[in-house]
């Protein structure tokens, strides 16, 4: 990659920004954060930019920042900002020939950067990543290249009331695959309960909760209207028509679905990492299990979390300090409290073991993070919001009756060809 922005990456530039989408990650949304641009510093100060509005100047985060700043003997300058504004902003500041020094950005927006020559590969910025789990450090990955480094990862499971699988007589052991869930949402409805509550809403939140049923088929995102596609799709189908489901799920953010579970009527709720502090004041014994794969196993669910990464700049000498900051924050020593504060399974195994022996209520999330899979992953790179926008489309008809699942897969095929 050109260590400097040319006029052809310029124009790229102008292209991507007029195009770019602010692709949810699956947390919760964080409140606004400050604005501003990145400002010419002296050599001694160096900017880091992040999506972490929530954490103040006398916060864990803002301390770890201040002091991996200090162990590089520079004086860091923060900013943070709105997960969504954050790719923007970013843009913005690389035509300007403005970059932060460090970015730390939500991962699908990797790839967009890194198309658009915003970011250094790891080979440029001397980046070490041999310790991150290859399925996580495939998200930051593009034209065979990678962008950064993951600083933690949050996914999807499966919450389940145990009581309320207890009176419907289902052992949650037996529960492996398709077959056995949908037999156990026919057992829960039998004893007066409700089964399953999960978010189809038509945006991103939505494809991202289908994700892990769709390549649980063993479907691929570059063909949408396989027959295994079809066949996720047609399971949450049947699972509305029968009743196991609530047409709710068509307007549902992970955060209603959510409260649908908190009122302790449902059996399961397809939810992530971020709903622990409240699954813990739901009142109500609950589990964890990740999702099934169709046949048995544990399916890939979309990979959530930020990259942190180094921005292209002129000065190309600054690369050295702002390797030494990134390893900083991201280093084993750290990862662990850091993880913690931000509710994620860190990057590598050693500090996940680290974490289950913590808390070993974290071990199924270790285990749905260790089979996840990064929305850009398989070079997707630009594709997938365009390919995500008509995979909710098709859920959304589905679901709502107005097309089958298998028109609704084939149109959403044809809109992205």
């Amino acid at each position: 990659m050109n260590t400097s922005t040319t006029p052809a990456a310029r124009r790229r530039l102008t292209a991507v920004a007029l195009t770019v989408v602010a692709i949810a990650t699956g947390t919760t949304a964080c409140s606004s954060g400050s604005t501003g641009s990145a400002q010419t510093e002296g050599s001694g100060t160096y900017t880091v930019w992040d999506p972490y509005p929530q954490f103040d100047k006398g916060s864990a985060w803002a301390k770890l920042i201040d002091a991996c700043g200090t162990k590089a003997g520079v004086k860091i300058k923060r900013t943070a900002f709105d997960t969504g504004d954050l790719a923007n902003k970013a843009l913005l500041a690389a035509q300007q020939d403005n970059s932060a020094d460090v970015l730390i950005v939500d991962n699908p927006v990797v790839s967009t950067l890194a198309e658009a020559g915003v970011l250094t590969t790891t080979e440029d910025n001397k980046l070490n990543t041999s310790a991150v789990d290859p399925n996580l450090l495939a998200a930051g990955q593009s034209g065979g290249k990678t962008y950064g480094t993951p600083i933690g990862a949050n996914t999807l499971a499966l919450y389940y009331n145990k009581k309320v699988l207890q009176q419907a007589g289902v052992d949650i052991t037996t529960v492996k695959d398709w077959t056995s869930l949908t037999a156990a949402l026919a057992k829960v409805k039998k004893a007066g309960k409700k089964g399953i509550t999960f978010s189809a809403i038509g945006t991103e939140e939505g494809t991202f909760q289908f994700l892990p049923w769709y390549w649980g088929s063993g479907a691929q995102l570059t063909t949408l209207d396989s027959g295994k596609a079809v066949s996720a799709l047609t399971l949450w189908k049947d699972w509305l028509s029968n009743g196991y489901a609530p047409n709710s799920v068509l307007n549902n953010t992970q955060t209603t679905s959510w409260q649908e579970f908190a009122t302790g009527d449902y059996a399961f709720s397809e939810n992530g990492t971020w709903q622990l502090a409240n699954a813990a004041k739901a009142g109500f014994g609950y589990g964890v299990i990740p999702v099934p794969a169709a046949d048995g196993g544990n399916a890939s669910a979309p990979t959530g979390g930020e990259f942190v990464t180094v921005p292209v700049q002129g000065k190309t000498a600054r690369y050295a300090t702002s390797q030494k900051i990134v390893t900083c924050l991201t280093s084993t020593d750290n990862l662990l409290a850091t993880d913690t504060t931000l509710s994620y399974v860190a990057p590598t195994t050693e500090v996940q073991d680290k974490q289950v022996t913590a808390a070993p209520e974290l071990k199924p999330w270790v285990d749905a993070v260790k089979a996840a899979k990064g929305r850009t992953s398989d070079d997707l790179g630009t594709k997938y919001p365009k390919i995500s926008e008509q995979l909710w489309k098709a859920v959304q008809s589905a679901l709502s009756g107005s097309k089958s699942p298998k028109d609704a897969l084939s149109t959403a095929q044809s809109a992205v060809k």
